[in-house]
């Protein structure tokens, strides 16, 4: 997700960061960090920083405008008191006048697109889960091949590194078919095969910044194409639709439990240097609705299920959730980007909304497993 989910957003002006420690060098704006060069106020700087005595100032003499001396005008300034200019007067503060209201918070997003956005996909994943699984192994081979193309973009963008994209985009999509028709040996090798490519692709190039690019590229494979591969395995189960649809209720719901408690409650950071908009209580909240969601969907969706396994279930997604969203924020304050695209109105791009669910799954696929079995 992205760093505005968790709590209250910073304020208007903040972007990503360039310095890239998250923190990473924002480019700060108002409310964001402390004001450089601001002296301290108040009686002790005064006393402080005032010398012990002050040289009696030369004060011109005073005339009005028909060339007469202005004695009182003149006493007042040598007294030190204030003096008051008619020709040009200033205007006094009106009391009645209300103080200025705090801006609202602002979760730095269209929500109505984004709304929208989620709405139609949610129906698009679920129509195609529970119709041909097939197609919905055909979708998640489609995220990813769109994933690893605003991966490999941003990357050559931002960092000048050329992770080859079409063995990338092939080997991935074959992964994710691999996974769902010969399992977690399949996925393996389909996965040793794609870094395989990688290497042999890349030799066709010139060999300056060949090791950085195929490190980026088996890193790329491994972050996108075979951690989406343990959500086509969960769908090989005879309840396979089942554990998906829990798998992602979850995760959704996870993050909306974050965004929820950490709007209205969010206070301290979580991790100020990586994702500032995230909160402690963000966190509690995602934990206490996903275990929450996990419980109901143990009981009641998932064969042979209990509720007490959806308590763990939901604790380990709120965990993993959240550190598949601090470690893209990671890669993108790095980068020195706020969203990895923009194909999604509302949302970014794709892998701003695959960050939370990657890391998710092969931990969702491996409790339910010891829970109630593969088949």
């Amino acid at each position: 997700m992205n760093d505005s989910s968790w709590g209250a957003p910073p304020q208007a002006g903040y972007w990503e960061p360039t310095d890239q420690g998250h923190g990473h060098g924002h480019i700060q704006g108002p409310g964001h960090g402390h004001v450089q060069g601001a002296a301290p106020a108040g009686p002790a700087y005064d006393a402080y920083e005032a010398p012990q005595t002050r040289p009696m100032p030369i004060v011109p003499d005073v005339t009005d405008f028909g060339g007469h001396q202005d004695d009182d005008r003149g006493a007042a300034r040598l007294s030190g008191t204030p003096v008051r200019n008619d020709s040009n007067p200033e205007p006094m503060p009106d009391a009645s006048q209300p103080a200025p209201k705090p801006p609202k918070k602002s979760a730095g997003r269209d929500l109505s697109a984004a709304i929208g956005v989620g709405v139609g996909l949610g129906a698009v994943i679920v129509a195609s889960l529970f119709v041909v699984k097939a197609v919905f192994v055909g979708v998640v081979a489609v995220a990813v091949v769109v994933g690893l193309w605003e991966l490999t973009k941003r990357l050559e963008e931002r960092k000048g590194i050329r992770a080859p994209l079409v063995p990338l985009a092939l080997g991935g999509a074959a992964m994710v078919v691999a996974g769902y028709v010969r399992g977690a040996e399949g996925a393996w090798v389909a996965m040793a095969l794609t870094a395989l490519a990688v290497l042999v692709w890349r030799m066709t190039e010139p060999p300056e910044g060949y090791l950085r690019d195929v490190t980026a590229g088996v890193f790329a494979a491994f972050y996108v194409p075979f951690l989406a591969t343990f959500v086509a395995m969960m769908l090989t189960a005879d309840d396979g639709a089942q554990r998906v649809l829990t798998f992602l209720l979850l995760t959704v719901v996870s993050d909306t439990g974050a965004y929820a408690v950490g709007w209205r409650f969010g206070r301290h950071k979580l991790a100020p240097r990586i994702s500032p908009g995230k909160t402690r209580e963000g966190l509690l909240g995602a934990v206490s609705f996903a275990m929450v969601a996990g419980a109901l969907c143990m009981q009641f969706l998932i064969d042979d299920g209990a509720w007490w396994q959806g308590l763990v279930l939901g604790l380990a997604v709120a965990v993993t959730a959240t550190l598949g969203d601090l470690g893209e924020s990671m890669i993108k304050r790095d980068l020195g980007i706020k969203d990895m695209g923009t194909l999604l109105p509302g949302h970014g791009g794709i892998m701003d909304r695959l960050d939370s669910l990657l890391p998710t799954a092969p931990v969702v696929w491996l409790l339910l497993v010891l829970f109630v079995g593969s088949g």
